[in-house]
This record gives structure tokens, C-alpha cells and sequence, in this order.
């Protein structure tokens, strides 16, 4: 990476956490409705990945993907917006926190379906194939669907295809309640991939660095039409599993553990021994964020509410519904 690069993913980074942190701040004041699943603690995993995909690329998030969509390409304010709630949102306030989509940046999205994503992810990486260029599908999820027959399926097909997916494993150590050491076998759950002859890696996932060079040595594999990778990165979320989940199953010397190693910190330190930036550098960093942050939350709470009579719009696409 050059200065500029590195400079970005601490800024990216930044933008991520205060952005999560002000949906929680507003999530708990009441302005925000449904629930509310943050990544804070992960943002490496978002900021170094989304940052070895193109706009054309097809991105497939899972539930934990506040900051995928904000790296993804998507005016952030709408982001924010949408989470709100608003009719200003990227999805007109029909998706909330958990069904941020936008097509023009091939953004998929999520779905409640835990593990349908990685199904749906075959069909853009077939079309690709198909089509003849050398857009990528990249598929997140996370340790826990790793149990589901989805992503057996999915991999198993893609590896006989040669189609060009990169399946993201966050593994934050959690599914749920559940610790990722008494659900799987394998202590590094990127070991499935040999069972279907595809490269496989574990990497440091609160490190940004690493997570994008992993990351863009599997899209480049893929582009190449070389098949699908599997990238394990390990990190941890620092919330529960929702926002207001008490978390009382997590040890709290674990959480702390975990926090010591920020991935912010982590970088912002690289960023000063590598004479990259300088304490004030960094602090006016810190200050070009929180003004995004500032101007992203106005605009959320000027926005008008969805007017009623469009509850029943763009439901499906093609056919109108009615009451």
C-alpha cells in the first residue's frame, strides 16, 4: 500500500466506527426502528475488503454490514438515512439496518434468511462466467451459517463450476451466544476448503492490511477465472449481538482482550512508526470524520418519514400490491 492508501483505510476505518456508534447513540434515544446489529471492532474486515473490490463487482453482506455499505460506493448519508428509517434512504426507508441494497453498486444486500445469500451468490458469479467479464461476487458471512447446509452447497458448486466467488468469513468468535470453538471442529474453519479443492486462509482480521491483501489476491485469482477462494478473518465484535444485548454470555476479560486490539489503534500505530502521519495528522483525521458524521446525522433527522400511501410500492419488483 502507498501513503495514500494506508492514510485512507485509517479515515475509512474511523468513518465506520463513529458512524455505528451514532446509530447506537440514536438506536437507544428511540429514533431509530427494528434492530440494530453493529460491527464495532470489525471494521478492518469491512474497510480492507470492500477496498480489492470494484463498483462492479456483485457483494452479497451479511447483518453486521453498516460499513460495507458505506465503502461500498453509496452516498453515506443515505446510508445513515435509511437506518432512520426515511424516506431519503438508499431503499426509501423500506430496508432499515438489516436490508441496505443498492444496484448501482451492485450491493445486494442481506437477507433474514440466514445463509441465502451464499445460494444467491451463484448466480451473479455464474452470469459473470457466463457473460464473459471479470466481474468478482464476493459473499459475507459469518461463523455461525458455516454450520448450514448453504455454505457446503454453495462452495460445492461453486469449486465444480470454477466460478469466480471470494466467500468472506467474518469470524467474530460468536454465533449469537454460541463460541465459534464449540460449534466447529477446526480451530481454522478455512481448512473446509480442501474438502473442495479450493485455497483456503486465515487471517489476522483486525488487521486492514492484511485483510485487503488477502482479499485482492483471491479477486485477482478470480478474475484470472481461476475459481473460488475461502478467507477466514478473525476479529471480534465488541457489542452483543444486537445493539442491547447485554452480552452476560461473553467473559468480560475476553472483551477486553479483544479490545486491546483495535484495529484502529492497531493501524493509527503502523501509520506513526512508519512516519506516515503524525499525531496532528492524525487528529485532523479524527475531525474531517466527525464533521462527515455531523452532516450525515442532520440529514437523517431533517428527513421526512415515508409518506403511508407509499407502504405498498416496490414491494416486488414488476407488480404493484394492494391493500
Amino acid at each position: 500500500m502507498d501513503r495514500d492508501g494506508m492514510i485512507k483505510f485509517y479515515e475509512d476505518m474511523l468513518l465506520i466506527r463513529r458512524f455505528e456508534e451514532t446509530v447506537e447513540e440514536y438506536a437507544k434515544k428511540g429514533h431509530i426502528p427494528g434492530f440494530l446489529h453493529l460491527a464495532i471492532g470489525q471494521e478492518a474486515t469491512q474497510a480492507g475488503t470492500m477496498a480489492a473490490l470494484k463498483k462492479t463487482d456483485y457483494k452479497f453482506l451479511d447483518h453486521r454490514s453498516h460499513g460495507n455499505c458505506l465503502m461500498a460506493g453509496t452516498a453515506p448519508e443515505r446510508v445513515m438515512a435509511e437506518i432512520f428509517g426515511k424516506e431519503t434512504g438508499v431503499c426509501q426507508g423500506k430496508g432499515g439496518s438489516m436490508h441496505i441494497a443498492d444496484k448501482e453498486v451492485r450491493n445486494f444486500g442481506c437477507n433474514a434468511i440466514q445463509g441465502s445469500t451464499l445460494a444467491a451468490a451463484l448466480g451473479t458469479a455464474l452470469a459473470s462466467q457466463l457473460e464473459g467479464t471479470d466481474d468478482v461476487t464476493a459473499v459475507f458471512f459469518g461463523d455461525g451459517t458455516v454450520g448450514r447446509g448453504e455454505f457446503h452447497e454453495s462452495i460445492h458448486m461453486a469449486a465444480i463450476w470454477n466460478l469466480p466467488v471470494i466467500y468472506i468469513l467474518v469470524n467474530n468468535q460468536y454465533a449469537i451466544s454460541t463460541p465459534a470453538s464449540e460449534s466447529h471442529p477446526l480451530e481454522n474453519l478455512s481448512e473446509m476448503s480442501c474438502a473442495y479443492n479450493i485455497p483456503g486462509n486465515t487471517v489476522d482480521g483486525n488487521d486492514v492490511v492484511l485483510v485487503y491483501e488477502a482479499t485482492l489476491e483471491a479477486v485477482e485469482r478470480a478474475r484470472r477465472g481461476e475459481g473460488p477462494t475461502l478467507l477466514e478473518f478473525k476479529t471480534y465484535r465488541w457489542q452483543g449481538h444486537f445493539a442491547g444485548d447485554p452480552a452476560s454470555y461473553r467473559p468480560a476479560e475476553e472483551v477486553e482482550k479483544w479490545k486491546e486490539r483495535c484495529p484502529i489503534k492497531i493501524h493509527k500505530q503502523k501509520l506513526l512508526q512508519e512516519g506516515i502521519v503524525s499525531e496532528e495528522d492524525a487528529q485532523e483525521i479524527v475531525d474531517k470524520v466527525n464533521e462527515k458524521i455531523r452532516k450525515m446525522l442532520e440529514f437523517s433527522l431533517d428527513s421526512p418519514l415515508p409518506a403511508p400511501e407509499t407502504a405498498l410500492k416496490n414491494v416486488y419488483v414488476g407488480r404493484e400490491v394492494t391493500s
